[in-house]
């Protein structure tokens, strides 16, 4: 495993990370705690040390699942992530609760449920500007850090990432930006990775599969079910994305390399890049993401690279 600084912090997070929405029940499978645990070991026995999650995962039950593993397992070698902003109402539905007040106790309910006594990095949760605009909601986000409940901030900006968000993140004292990137959705390069490398922000890379596209295990024509996150495209886009990445596959795919594996180490690739965060649903995916730093796309040049 190779590990990066996030940012200016002294948070050494490895490359790759484990996201946790799927413990969340909204992939369409309810995860047990072993299943949880087989998955966190084996990220473990990889050399992982990043788990990212959030409060509305379920409710505080991916958090909770987390917690469950966190309180039988050495706290101090694991980096956790979590965010704030939201409340889980149900599948694929949040109402939003972004005042200082409610952030607060959905902090509480976080350190609770995750059975620690404090959150390595703690980010806003796809804040509109407007929302963001809040004194003081970070007026109280670094009384926590001053408090001990909160090592870290960080901005997890929405699918259209904020450039005002991005631009403000060292006025309220971030240090990281959590956003989607991979070779379906290249447009951070713009304008975001560079402010984030002026800045010395680090970026958290999520969906670096494209929700499964860039997994390699789906061609042209191939249908999603009602409950698969995928078919929130319309057909004409699904089969458009389906045909790019077939493309994609055959034209820069290494032979013999995996897709997933692949699409991982492209995004690891790029110098503003500190990590990627794909989800994963047993050890065997755990163990084929951790083979990303094996390809020669991941370098230990990177400027952020921990020796």
């Amino acid at each position: 495993m190779q590990y990066r600084k996030i940012g200016q912090t002294d948070l050494d997070v490895s490359v790759i990370g484990v996201g946790t929405w799927q413990f969340g029940g909204e992939w369409g499978v309810n995860f047990s705690q072993n299943q949880v645990d087989e998955i966190l070991n084996q990220a473990r026995e990889e050399g992982i040390n990043l788990i990212d999650t959030a409060e509305c995962y379920g409710d505080h039950l991916s958090e909770r699942l987390i917690g469950d593993y966190l309180k039988r397992h050495q706290r101090e070698d694991w980096i956790v992530a979590t965010k704030f902003g939201h409340h889980f109402h149900s599948p694929f539905e949040r109402t939003r609760h972004v005042d200082a007040d409610a952030v607060l106790k959905q902090l509480d309910r976080s350190l609770k449920a995750l059975n620690t006594d404090y959150i390595d990095l703690y980010q806003s949760h796809s804040l509109e500007d407007e929302e963001f605009n809040n004194d003081d909601l970070w007026t109280m986000l670094d009384k926590q850090k001053q408090a001990g409940k909160i090592r870290y901030l960080g901005l997890s900006l929405q699918n259209d990432a904020s450039i005002h968000q991005t631009n403000m993140a060292k006025e309220v004292g971030a240090d990281a930006l959590q956003l989607v990137y991979n070779r379906l959705t290249q447009s951070p390069e713009e304008e975001i990775f560079p402010i984030a490398q002026k800045d010395q922000l680090g970026i958290l890379a999520r969906v670096p599969l494209a929700s499964g596209y860039l997994s390699g295990k789906y061609k042209p024509g191939a249908q999603f079910s009602s409950n698969d996150v995928r078919s929130r495209y319309d057909k004409a886009e699904q089969q458009a994305m389906l045909e790019k990445v077939e493309q994609i596959k055959r034209e820069e795919v290494p032979a013999g390399v995996p897709m997933a594996t692949w699409a991982l180490a492209w995004c690891l690739q790029h110098p503003a890049v500190t990590t990627v965060i794909p989800g994963c649903k047993s050890k065997e995916q755990v163990i084929s993401n951790a083979a990303a730093v094996k390809l020669d796309l991941v370098s230990p040049d990177h400027p952020q690279f921990v020796k």
